[in-house]
Parts: C-alpha cells; structure tokens; sequence
C-alpha cells in the first residue's frame, strides 16, 4: 500500500510534464505564498487525517519540516485532483465526507511550490490539531486480536479471519463504530460482522476485550484478558465460490430455500481513505447483538517488508436505545456469476437490480470490485417511474472508499435500485493481473467481485431480512471455478466449496 501511494504521486508529477518544472517560478512570476500562513491550514483540513504519524500515507504532512521534501509531489497530486482520493461524479448526490479541496486551495497549494516552497513567519502557525493515539471518535469499548498476526514480505495477498468474544453482555446500541489496522500499510480492508453459528463452522471462542476508560489513553485502559483462539482462512490460493465473506454458503443455501437473494450482515467497513462509520449524522444508530463472537476479516497485502498487524475495533455507546436503525446491506449475489469477464473486455458491464419492500431512509454507499473494477453507480427507479442516480463513483481498488450522503435519500416501498458496474479486463488495465485470461468470479484478489455496499436507516423494530429483495444472478445455474493447480482459459471447472482452517 505504501509503495502504491508513493507510485501515485510520482506517476502524477509524470503525467503534469511541463506543467511541474525542475526549478520554481521566478518570485516576480509568482505570488509569494507561505507555508505557516496559507499551506499548512489546508493541509489540516484536506490532509493530515492520513498524512501523519501511524496514519495510512506514506509521508507526515503535519510540519514545514516534513512537508517540505513533498513540495513538488504535493502541487503534482493536487493539480491533478490525484490527491485527496475522490472518485464520484460531481453531478450526481451529495455527499458529507467529500473532499474540502476547492480549486482556490489547490492554486494556492501550485503558488506556494512555484514561488520556492518557503517556509514563512513561525508566528503564522494555526494550532496544531491533536490526533489523539489515531482515534478519530472517542470510543467506549475497544475489541482486538489479542495477539499481532505476522504479515510476511512477500507473497499473495490474504484473507485472514479472526473470531473476538463480544464484550456486550445485551444487545447495544453505537454510535460509532471505527476500525483501526496495527499496521495500515498491509491492511486493504477489514470487515465486521456478527456472523451465525452454523454446523459446518462452530464458532472458536475468544480473543481480547479492553473496556476503556479513556480509549485515547493508553496509560488509562482496563483490560480484560480471556483465552484465545484464531481461526485463519487462506483463500488466495483455493477454488472458491462467489461472495465477499465466508457466510457464502449459509447464503446460498438461504437462497435455495427462499428463491430471494440474501444479504451479508456486515456491522463496519474499513478501507484505506474511508472516515469511521458515525450514525449520528443519519440520526441513527447500530444495534450490536450480544451472545455471538465478532468476526473480523482482514485482507492483507504484503508489500515488501516484513511485518505484524494488530487490528482494534472501537465502539461508541449511545446514552439511550435509539429510535432509528443504521443497516448495512450487503447483497452477496446480485451478479451473474456464470457469465465470467471476456479476456480483452475493456468495458465489460455488469447489472443488477434489488426492490425496497418497505419504506428507508438510503445514507451510506460503498462500491467494492477488485482489480479490475472500473466505475459503478446506483440509480434508483421510484414506483411513479421516476429515476434518479444517487451515486456515479469511478473505482479505485487501492482506495475503496464510503460516500455518506449530506442528506438522507428517501425511497418508499416500490422502489427499485439498479446497479450497474464495469470492469477493465484489457490490457490497458496495469493493475490485470490475467488480462489474457477470463476473469471469473471470487473471492481471490485475481478474481472479481461486483458488491455493492449501502446503508439504511430505518425503524429500530424493522427486521433487515424484509427491508429489500433481489433474485440472486447466478440462482439457476453452475458457477465455474478455476481448478485446483490453476485456471486454464476456457475450461471453466466445477468444484466443491473447500475451507482450509488454521490455528
């Protein structure tokens, strides 16, 4: 991940060409603008949540001193709206977390390097914004593997999967929930969720708990120890079905039963460049259910460098039960997964369509592809034929991030949302790894996903079962899979569902 930041905004001062010279703009050419006074409250603003200390940035942009050999990379990045990530449609939504940036603090930022990157008057300097241990909530209870899992050099990316006792005795409503990897630059995701026991898996008791008195305080926390167990599921290298999460086959066979497509239960996301879930913009909150473990799944992507990861969830509790439910709906086969993506396909297009069956509040949505994965959006279709595209985002898999809509989206009980993604798998995609080869669909990072990811809020006494359905694409038919010693083009092969576990 590191590596990939660095090469973007190396690959940005490249494509500027003449537009970022060798040497800066004579001062009479140039407004003369300043670190302390102009630079450094934009980067406050607009940078500094990843670009410091234990951030997920590959360089601290907290300080003249550290900015400063960045100065070219930075106007490179920003000029090129490289930097900060935002890969939405301006002419479509609304959205809360979208960057600050205007284009008055981009020429500000050019000014600043043409006219010789000064540092400017010390006296200039806005306060200094204190991140607090890398918290951006404040939270209650924090969960964690008890132990850092070894991330090797090099390798395939991984799936690793890890089962933490929940620390809530009742049912328990948050506010916030907020993710954070020991080592980010190794971590592409890390998923929560509250699976249900089933025969084939039985859950693998417990990990660690830390109840915080002040989560922000190392000094202050109390721990609460129990013992531990971790069950790892590598799946880089094994045939798997389609679906993001190991839950894939208790959805499939739901969906055998039903005719209905089914939905993942997912309580968090985290992806590098996506802010903490907080509920209290929607005026809602998550209902974290008590009696069943927390699974986390991290994905990691060795990057050179020998390492260990220790991820931490934070919770933050509400003061009352809330009257609003925040519900993340995770449709886990709403694609065709007999039809695999062509070799060469540079534009393959990919739709499915789910109907609300009761009225929601739309407020949070997350695309996730993999590396061929080009741009989805999300339009929905009201019961008087009215059609509205909620969100247009190009994709990034290095930076999959969450858009959290500025006002909520009401659709009522009729309503129909059509998703329609692309993929690249040409040879005009650099991140393909196959591009002579069908991508087929997976769960392997050299396999393709098409997920998209929403949030609802809704009546905290609505069941999520019967919030929305959709009759999954691949209900009918054989999905082919990749054999055991590796895919041939153009064979497609069958094979049963095969976990490997670890301890």
């Amino acid at each position: 991940m590191i590596r990939f930041l660095v090469f973007v905004l190396l690959a940005a001062m490249t494509a500027l060409g003449t537009q970022i010279s060798s040497t800066p703009v004579p001062s009479d050419q140039a407004p003369s603008v300043a670190f302390n006074k102009e630079v450094l409250p934009i980067l406050q603003n607009n940078c500094q949540t990843c670009h410091r200390p234990s951030g997920i940035a590959p360089m601290s942009l907290l300080t003249y001193e550290s900015a400063r050999p960045w100065a070219k990379a930075i106007k490179a990045a920003v000029v090129s709206k490289q930097m900060p990530p935002w890969f939405a449609d301006p002419h479509y939504g609304q959205f809360r977390n979208a960057p600050k940036l205007t284009e008055a603090d981009i020429h500000t930022l050019a000014a600043w390097v043409d006219s010789g990157a000064r540092e400017g008057n010390p006296a200039d300097k806005p306060t200094a914004i204190h991140w607090a241990d890398g918290w951006r909530t404040k939270p209650d209870v924090v969960v964690s593997m008890r132990e850092s899992f070894n991330v090797p050099a090099k390798g395939a990316g991984e799936i690793q999967s890890f089962m933490i006792p929940n620390p809530f005795k009742e049912d328990t409503w948050v506010t916030s929930i907020e993710i954070r990897p020991g080592d980010p630059s190794v971590v592409h995701h890390v998923i929560v969720q509250i699976p249900e026991p089933t025969p084939q898996q039985p859950f693998v008791s417990t990990a660690s708990v830390t109840v915080c008195a002040d989560c922000r305080d190392d000094a202050a926390l109390r721990k609460v120890e129990a013992d531990f167990a971790v069950k790892s599921v590598a799946v880089d290298n094994l045939p798997r079905q389609g679906g993001s999460s190991y839950s894939d086959q208790l959805a499939k066979r739901r969906e055998q039963m039903t005719g209905q497509g089914a939905f993942t239960t997912m309580e968090a996301v985290y992806a590098p460049g996506s802010p903490p879930l907080d509920f209290r913009f929607s005026k809602s909150a998550k209902l974290i259910p008590a009696g069943r473990p927390i699974r986390l799944e991290v994905h990691y992507t060795p990057n050179g460098k020998q390492t260990t990861d220790r991820t931490v969830v934070g919770f933050t509790l509400a003061k009352a039960p809330a009257q609003r439910r925040f519900i993340i709906m995770a449709p886990e086969h709403l694609v065709d997964s007999r039809k695999p993506i062509r070799a060469g396909a540079a534009n393959w297009e990919t739709k499915g369509e789910l109907t609300f069956n009761q009225d929601a509040e739309l407020v949070w949505f997350m695309p996730h592809m993999h590396l061929r994965g080009k741009d989805m959006t999300f339009q929905l279709i009201y019961p008087d034929g009215r059609k509205q595209t909620v969100l247009s985002a190009k994709f990034n898999f290095h930076w999959q991030l969450g858009y959290e809509v500025e006002n909520p989206i009401k659709v009522t009980q009729g309503t129909r949302m059509v998703v329609t993604a692309h993929h690249d798998n040409s040879a005009n995609n650099p991140s393909n790894p196959a591009p002579d080869q069908d991508a087929i669909w997976g769960e392997m990072t050299s396999q393709e996903m098409m997920l998209p990811w929403f949030g609802v809020v809704v009546d905290r006494a609505a069941q999520p079962d019967n919030i929305a359905s959709y009759r999954p694409g691949d209900f009918d038919g054989t999905v082919p899979r990749p054999p055991i010693d590796g895919p041939r083009p153009g064979v497609p092969v069958v094979q049963p569902a095969i976990l490997r576990q670890t301890k």
